[in-house]
């Protein structure tokens, strides 16, 4: 086979390009497979036709087809990508080279036309440069963080919103400088920046907290991750830096481990009185109970005979001692409860029980002050879920209470029932009442309401601290209802015994 043979069918069988020629006007006189595969014509529907109807409308009416062959014909080739026109109407995008081709005496016999569909090639680029506009819109657009780019000796190249936000710097006035703008003096004298390149590069990231500098020269606390970027072949061109700037966090965690050391303190402070409390409490009440041992020694008479002025005397200092170590229990009961060194035996408690005996203690209180006590409702089926002694102090605290500031003639009533099917205690008195805003405040530890020297009201102010402990430490709680001049009532609610 001759060399041109050769050579045509060699031409003939390629499928991806579509090669054919054009007379010297741009009239198709070959058609190759790959041309019949590529635009869809078979060679007797296209030979003799002009060029022109591969090409857009709005190509041909700008004369790109005749601007093309007088390229070709004045440089000797023309290359150009753009949209082609299938046979079938549908659009691509080629690649196309257009030789002028030439006889031996330079005469213009025509043209090899050359064209690749480079459709998908090109749907592959816009999708990626629509990915990357996409990303560079939104890093721009980024405000929670400092995005920006540096070359590999450090210089910043790029520069986002978030950064302009964070470092106060405007997008000219830092990009080309150095990103030793935004560290410390004493960081950047002790190379601290050098390292974080050299880290990068050789590890791949650099990850770190630490102090940054803004524009007017305020430090922020940072969380900073800068990316070694290196091109296809391995070689570095720049680093990835992302900026957060955390300093309301850090601020909170210092608040937060300050908190945690102010409630350690206040928690050592606490045990350490409830501790004194005790060991005073029992200090106390070892040399209490000698002095009423002798008192009870010289009432028997055992020394000798005690006149009448005596036993008054003894009498008060009984009174006196127990008054005393009234106080000193209040004390002991107290710091045990904030020590948390109480124990409870939670049972079935009847609340007429518990009523039915603490009101046999402070009968003979009342009597002697001259003050009625009632026996409100309290029918018998009143079940809670406590501790029988617990309950009792709590109303034996509100009882005594409620006798000791009610004054002579006046009424203490105490009763049982239930809330919304809740157990309950209630004890009212016709004293005084409690003005509103002192209302709260009874319930602290040491504050007794109208206590002054010449009041009469003896005590530490702990009982209804005390109860309040003691009904919440079992599920309960202690309220009150009063308006001044018209008495008090407090209500003591416990779990019912289901």
């Amino acid at each position: 086979m001759e060399g041109s043979g050769l050579y045509r069918l060699l031409v003939d069988s390629v499928l991806d390009y579509a090669i054919f020629a054009l007379d010297p006007t741009g009239h198709i006189l070959s058609w190759n497979a790959g041309a019949q595969r590529l635009k869809g014509y078979r060679p007797e529907e296209i030979i003799g036709k002009h060029f022109t109807i591969f090409y857009p409308p709005e190509d041909v009416a700008r004369g790109k087809t005749t601007i093309e062959l007088e390229i070709a014909t004045r440089d000797g080739r023309v290359e150009d990508e753009g949209w082609r026109v299938r046979k079938d109407g549908s659009r691509f995008w080629a690649n196309v080279v257009i030789t002028a081709l030439r006889d031996s005496d330079g005469t213009l016999v025509g043209f090899a036309k050359v064209t690749r569909d480079l459709t998908e090639r090109r749907s592959a680029e816009e999708a990626l440069r629509l990915s990357e506009e996409r990303f560079r819109t939104l890093v721009q657009g980024v405000k929670d963080y400092a995005i920006f780019m540096l070359d590999p000796q450090g210089r910043v190249a790029s520069w986002n919103e978030g950064a302009k936000r964070i470092k106060g710097y405007e997008a000219g006035e830092i990009i080309g400088r150095h990103f030793s703008a935004f560290y410390p003096a004493a960081d950047v004298a002790a190379g601290k920046l050098k390292m974080e390149l050299d880290v990068a590069i050789r590890e791949g990231k650099y990850e770190e907290e630490g102090w940054r500098v803004r524009k007017d020269g305020s430090c922020f606390w940072a969380n900073v991750l800068i990316t070694a970027l290196r091109d296809s072949g391995g070689r570095l061109v720049g680093f990835a830096k992302v900026t957060r700037d955390l300093t309301e966090r850090k601020a909170a965690q210092e608040r937060e481990v300050a908190d945690a050391r102010r409630i350690a303190e206040i928690e050592t402070a606490s045990r350490t009185k409830s501790e004194f409390l005790a060991a005073m409490s029992h200090e106390l009440r070892t040399p209490i109970n000698a002095t009423l041992g002798y008192a009870d020694l010289l009432e028997m008479e055992i020394a000798g005979p005690v006149t009448e002025q005596q036993q008054e005397y003894l009498k008060r200092i009984r009174g006196s001692q127990q008054h005393l170590l009234r106080i000193v229990n209040d004390l002991l009961n107290y710091s045990r409860i904030e020590a948390g060194q109480v124990e409870y035996e939670i049972t079935p408690v009847s609340l007429h029980t518990a009523v039915e005996a603490v009101l046999a203690m402070v009968e003979p209180l009342a009597l002697a002050k001259g003050i009625v006590l009632k026996h409100g409702p309290c029918p018998e089926g009143i079940m809670a879920r406590a501790d029988l002694g617990k309950t009792e102090q709590i109303v034996l605290n509100l009882l005594s209470n409620a006798v000791k500031f009610t004054p002579a003639g006046g009424r203490v009533t105490a009763g049982c029932g239930t809330v919304d099917g809740t157990p309950c205690v209630t004890v009212s008195d016709t004293g005084p009442g409690i003005p509103p805003e002192h209302q709260h405040s009874i319930f602290q530890p040491f504050v007794q309401l109208g206590r002054s020297l010449t009041s009469g009201h003896e005590g530490t102010g702990l009982g209804l601290a005390i109860s309040r402990d003691l009904a919440r430490a079992m599920g309960g709680e202690i309220t009150l209802r009063s308006e001044p001049g018209e008495g008090a009532t407090f209500t003591v609610t416990l779990p019912p015994d289901r």
